[in-house]
């Protein structure tokens, strides 16, 4: 029996990279049969067609056939254009003995869920299931009474409901499940966002080359790997970073930003705050070398805005500071993880986004890493990753679900 993994999201994409196919491979591990991937590319930046062919003849030797189908941002555009794309997946199910559906979180659910009125008898999985529809109007990007919302909330609801198999990205979800849409759930998994615990190591700390080319010797280094907008905090972040150069000065203190976020902004967002030009260093590494240039850091932050729903996700990036032992500066009620750091004294939890609250986050950090060294901070916090992020993890939730399959 084959299985149909259902994305929003293109191949070149993190999400794609480093939340999808290290999953999907293991799910492999328990079916016999092919897994056929479905991706989202966009016009702009698209895979050329020597791209395309590479990708295909690689993971199709894993069992693994990809499906690319065009990404529209337009909501009208997208709805028109997954009228022609049902028909097309109806037809791959058809002709692949596809019986079960396996989809990555609520929007891509919620096609898998319309494929199943279709055909019954397919299995319809979810994973990673968190409230994606209430997660945008709390951080602004939609509003409660708009058309996406209602549409999204429709369908995360008719997940909840008709789906064989839910795993959630952090424990407690079948509680928010029952109180917002008044759905028992009885079959679910929680698996974390894991970590491949191999590629993020102490092998992979104070790259003498890199750590010299950037000036970051004698320096305390803080990383952020990720975006800003959307459910991650802006002013907030950069108010943050000018008071750890407040604290530590400019000959001492560097930023390292990690992200493809436009240079011009940046040095807006820097200039707004008063933050010195010499303190942000930023880059765009692909993820298959980000762990030698987060291991360059002393610490991490995570800048998940604390809205309520974020309390059922699972970042990643704290994953793989985790495993890289850096203490991680943190909103509340983020998933677990603001509690594992606050209990384990591996970080710091900004209990107000204010100044007071900067401060103290900076102090915490500050006395973590000065009363320790870098090897002492790490065997501390290494753990948590070996805890918390380990793909054992996965592995039994994909094992318990598919394994009558392989």
């Amino acid at each position: 029996m084959n299985v149909l993994v259902l994305t929003y999201w293109s191949y070149t994409d993190a999400l794609i990279q480093t939340y999808t196919l290290p999953y999907v491979r293991i799910m492999k591990k328990h079916i016999d049969g092919k897994i056929f991937l479905v991706m989202l590319e966009p016009s702009i930046k698209r895979l050329t067609i020597d791209e395309y062919s590479a990708i295909t003849e690689k993971l199709s030797k894993e069992g693994i056939i990809p499906v690319f189908l065009k990404y529209h941002s337009s909501f009208v555009l997208s709805a028109i254009s997954w009228l022609l794309y049902f028909p097309k997946l109806l037809k791959i199910i058809s002709a692949n003995n596809i019986g079960t559906i396996h989809a990555w979180c609520t929007p891509a659910g919620a096609i898998g869920a319309v494929i199943r009125t279709f055909n019954k008898k397919l299995e319809l999985n979810i994973d990673s299931y968190e409230p994606h529809a209430e997660a945008m109007v709390e951080n602004g990007t939609w509003s409660n009474t708009g058309l996406k919302y209602k549409v999204l909330s429709r369908f995360e609801k008719m997940e909840a409901k008709y789906a064989d198999n839910l795993i959630f990205a952090a424990p407690g979800m079948q509680n928010y499940i029952k109180d917002k849409y008044d759905v028992a759930i009885e079959k679910y998994q929680v698996k974390p966002a894991c970590v491949d615990l191999d590629a993020f190591s102490d092998k992979m700390l104070k790259d003498s080359k890199l750590m010299q080319q950037f000036g970051f010797n004698d320096k305390i280094v803080c990383v952020y790997a990720g975006k800003f907008g959307g459910i991650y905090l802006t002013d907030e972040t950069f108010q943050f970073i000018k008071k750890c150069q407040d604290h530590w000065g400019l000959e001492r203190f560097r930023f390292l930003l990690l992200s493809n976020i436009d240079d011009a902004y940046v040095k807006q967002m820097a200039m707004k705050y008063q933050i010195d030009e010499s303190v942000i260093v930023k880059l765009f590494i692909p993820h298959s070398e980000i762990a030698k240039y987060m291991g360059l850091a002393d610490f991490a932050i995570c800048p998940v805005k604390p809205v309520p729903s974020k309390k059922y996700c699972s970042p990643v990036k704290n994953g793989e500071y985790w495993a890289l032992g850096l203490p991680v500066v943190i909103t509340q009620n983020i998933s677990v993880d603001s509690d594992i750091i606050a209990s384990n004294n591996a970080g710091a939890v900004i209990e107000a986004l204010n100044e007071e609250g900067y401060i103290n986050a900076v102090e915490k950090i500050d006395s973590i890493i000065s009363n320790n060294n870098r090897a002492e901070v790490y065997a501390k916090i290494r753990p948590l990753a070996e805890k918390y992020r380990n793909f054992t993890i996965a592995e039994n939730v994909y094992k318990a679900i598919y394994a009558s399959l392989g």
